[in-house]
């Protein structure tokens, strides 16, 4: 996966547009920090939440972590496999371990997110 397309946030999530979708998740930083996730909830199906906000909650052995929307827009769908497979966000973070799709308001917002290089500088 290119992880150029992508952009990021701070809080170790990525947004990646395709069409007029957009796919959210968590960076694989972020669950190198967290470890093993046993657990994903996400109960925002439906509602949209503004850039920033939490839009639910990922688990690992030793922690909670929230999970923060990277830009505004509507959930639309949340990714199943997670449910019986939350690993996924440890073996395929920018892949199959995606967590939200969103119907997103404002493509503009995308200018104020990190790019590659620019989130590789924060984590080092």
């Amino acid at each position: 996966m290119k992880l150029k397309n992508l952009k990021y946030t701070k809080d170790h999530e990525w947004v990646r547009i395709e069409d007029d979708i957009a796919y959210v998740g968590i960076t694989d930083f972020a669950q190198g920090e967290l470890g093993d996730i046993v657990y994903v909830e996400i109960e925002t199906l439906n509602e949209t939440i503004e850039m920033s906000d939490v839009f639910g909650t990922v688990e690992a052995v030793k922690t909670v972590s929230d999970l923060f929307m990277p830009i505004t827009g509507e959930i639309i769908e949340i990714n199943d496999k997670l449910e019986s497979e939350p690993e996924l966000v440890n073996t395929d973070p920018y892949g199959e371990g995606w967590m939200v799709k969103i119907k997103y308001d404002d493509v503009s917002q995308l200018d104020s997110l990190l790019d590659l290089d620019g989130y590789e500088s924060i984590t080092k």
